[in-house]
């Protein structure tokens, strides 16, 4: 037989969680043809001696809807051995998008993803206005990786609505032609639907993003055009009452969303990082319904500097200094005045309201300075025990001693290791939650993955190889319904990693300024892998880009052949 590609004296972990074994990968084409002892040559060849060859992982929470139009690669996902990312979660997508109503679809996920309207004007051509017709052009932009996309909420609310979807409830016939959009959405190839019902979710003068204006009855009718097509899956950013028991509205929240999930037979999935959270997908399933939680490696961490964000930045004294270049910066915060008045400031001031990773007052126990990429990592309280210094002199002497590169981390989410562990264990849970391509310049969760295999794996072992690639590929591939990906065995779609486990993990996080328009984000690329595949194509080795792009649109099942 002739192969296009052959990995070869690598370590297969198939993705289906039991041992390990030595064999050789055949690839012809863009599918795996052979997995075992290969005596004939491939055109190219992969050297996998001492590396693990996997398939490649799947990110089921990624919001890469307005990235895939500007960056064929894929960062920072493509880099952490991941190549399939599922995006249009939490209600917000680019389609549909009249020309004209273009503004009020950016104002939904403009400050809920951390996508500047700049970096999205520099970036986009807007070639399309309905949902299909952005499939298409994902379809025909270069891609490294794969990418599966769901609709939107708040931008069908939008396209029926117009600026009403930012005040009302919908009419009956408005829901009708939302229904309507839906079901050409998933014939076009959608692989779900999706929407918010969080607090946390506002656009920029402070006030609820469509979806959130959307009665119950009309989450539950286009829910319900799923379920009569027997396709797509339901995400959701579910509201805060939902896992509050102090909250008067927590058992109404709960019921309903049971509810819909049994009555429909719709899968619904939504973040999952609480025992209660599991607890209550546990119950769906146990009343009839389809349910999975997401959850995390690491709880969501918010990443803060100098040249980024930093929680003070919302104080007036602070907001003044902020405005300036570094090296002014750096100049008046080595006056001993002006430094104690904003010291001062930070320990007194008032921080109001945040939202989402928006700065908030830190908490110096668990605000912790990110000098390696895996824990353990110094809390700034423990280092101004030790110094005997307030922790704002802390973080300032470490921002001005790294010329301003220094890094600090604090967690958004749980990062209780008992829970993160008992979480993704779960066996209805999936550890994908990254949300790769939002929050860009405040989180990069982008390397879940490879965290999971560093600390969770290596570090702690918690978890066994074979147990954490199948929580990375066979499990979101089932959950989402991707049938051909996910398992290294003959006949599926060469999606492969290659790496060293004795070194495989994130690198430390820099901060850039390469997104349209030269806004900054967090770069991070991984440690360990000899090679990325992508149907069939090396895309990546030895962590640097070949220049090949594998990736393609996956279309859902109702799309045509």
């Amino acid at each position: 037989m002739t192969y296009d590609l052959v990995i070869r004296n690598g370590t297969v972990v198939d993705g289906t969680g039991t041992t390990a074994y030595q064999a050789d990968v055949g690839v012809s084409g863009t599918r795996i043809t052979a997995v075992g002892r290969i005596s004939e040559a491939g055109a190219e060849e992969i050297d996998a001696e001492g590396h693990v060859v996997t398939p490649g992982f799947i990110d089921g929470h990624t919001h890469m809807d307005a990235q895939v139009m500007w960056d064929p690669l894929g960062s920072c996902s493509c880099f952490h051995g991941v190549t399939t990312v599922v995006m249009g979660n939490c209600g917000f997508t680019l389609a549909p998008a009249r020309p004209a109503e273009r503004d009020l679809v950016v104002r939904n996920l403009e400050r809920a993803e951390d996508i500047s309207r700049d970096a999205l004007a520099a970036g986009l051509e807007w070639t399309w206005e309905t949902f299909p017709d952005y499939l298409d052009a994902i379809d025909a932009a270069p891609k490294a990786i794969n990418y599966a996309a769901q609709i939107g909420h708040s931008a069908m609310r939008t396209w029926v609505m117009g600026e009403r979807a930012f005040e009302a409830a919908a009419t009956d016939d408005e829901i009708r032609s939302m229904e309507q959009i839906l079901a050409e959405a998933l014939r076009a190839g959608a692989i779900g639907f999706t929407t918010s019902r969080s607090d946390q979710h506002a656009t920029p003068d402070d006030q609820p993003v469509a979806s959130r204006l959307a009665a119950w009855d009309e989450v539950c009718r286009l829910v319900a055009v799923m379920g009569d097509l027997g396709a797509g899956v339901f995400e959701v950013a579910r509201e805060t009452a939902a896992f509050r028991p102090d909250d008067p509205d927590h058992t109404e929240v709960l019921a309903r969303l049971r509810a819909l999930a049994i009555d429909t037979g719709v899968p619904v999935t939504f973040g999952a990082m609480t025992a209660g959270a599991l607890d209550f997908v546990d119950d769906i399933v146990a009343g009839g319904g389809r349910a999975f939680g997401q959850t995390h490696s690491r709880g969501v961490i918010s990443v803060t500097s100098f040249k980024t964000r930093l929680p003070f930045d919302v104080l007036p004294e602070w907001k003044r200094m902020r405005s300036l270049p570094l090296d002014q910066q750096r100049r008046i915060l080595s006056d001993p005045q002006e430094r104690a008045r904003l010291v001062q400031s930070a320990r007194d001031g008032d921080y109001g309201r945040a939202i989402g990773a928006e700065a908030r007052r830190p908490d110096y126990e668990t605000m912790r300075v990110l000098d390696r990429p895996t824990p353990p990592n110094p809390s700034i309280a423990e280092l101004a025990a030790a110094q005997r210094r307030d922790p704002v002199d802390v973080i300032i002497d470490l921002a001005l001693a790294s010329d301003f590169d220094q890094l600090f981390i604090q967690p958004l989410s749980s990062a209780d290791p008992e829970l993160l562990r008992a979480t993704m264990k779960h066996p209805r849970s999936v550890m994908t939650f990254s949300d790769a391509g939002a929050h860009v310049s405040q989180i990069s969760d982008c390397s879940i993955q490879t965290h999971l295999l560093s600390h969770w794996v290596r570090d702690r072992q918690d978890f066994t190889l074979e147990e954490a690639v199948r929580m990375l590929t066979r499990d979101p591939a089932a959950a989402w319904g991707l049938a051909d990906r996910g398992l290294v065995r003959e006949g599926m779609i060469a999606d492969l990693a290659v790496f060293d486990p004795a070194t495989v993990g994130p690198d430390m996080p820099v901060v850039t300024a390469d997104l349209p328009g030269g806004a900054k984000r967090l770069l991070q690329k991984a440690t360990g892998f000899r090679a990325c595949v992508v149907g069939g194509q090396p895309t990546l080795l030895d962590g640097e880009p070949t220049g090949r792009l594998g990736g393609q649109l996956l279309r859902g099942p109702l799309a045509p052949a």
